[in-house]
């Protein structure tokens, strides 16, 4: 059973019905012990947007990456370039050497030090549940690299 953390982008409606669906997908899994996502732990004691509140984000954030036996992430983005956010997240994750499962719907052009540290990759949101963390089959990205 896995522990998983998803490192995903959730600032517009688009990219939350994406992360949202990926949070039901794996809800279904029944290889997935639990799993935290940011988009839904954004209270803290202090006011949204301010420094107090960073920084309380920033250290829950890094806290449950620790914990994580596995990274899944949102490859999907709006600006022709992956989220800063979730760029950093997957940096850690590589760092700690953690399998990065990845989802991408749509059809962009990705940036080969994404690329290279994933694990499994697929196109369909449905795979997630199905999925089998706990053998973590591996599946190279399939698209144009940056």
């Amino acid at each position: 059973m896995a522990q998983i953390y998803i490192a995903s982008p959730f600032f517009s409606p688009e990219q939350v019905t994406r992360v949202t669906q990926l949070e039901e997908a794996l809800a279904q899994n029944p290889t997935v012990t639990d799993f935290y996502s940011p988009r839904l732990h954004q209270d803290a004691q202090a006011e949204q947007f301010t420094k107090t509140w960073a920084t309380e984000i920033f250290h829950r954030d890094m806290a449950q990456i620790a914990a994580a036996q596995v990274i899944v992430t949102v490859l999907d983005f709006e600006a022709k370039n992956l989220d800063s956010g979730t760029a950093y997240e997957l940096g850690v994750a590589t760092m700690r050497d953690l399998p990065i499962i990845a989802l991408q719907e749509k059809d962009e052009a990705v940036n080969l030090m994404i690329t290279e540290s994933l694990h499994w990759y697929t196109k369909q949101v449905s795979d997630f549940e199905t999925y089998d963390f706990q053998q973590l089959p591996k599946g190279d990205f399939i698209g144009e690299i940056l």
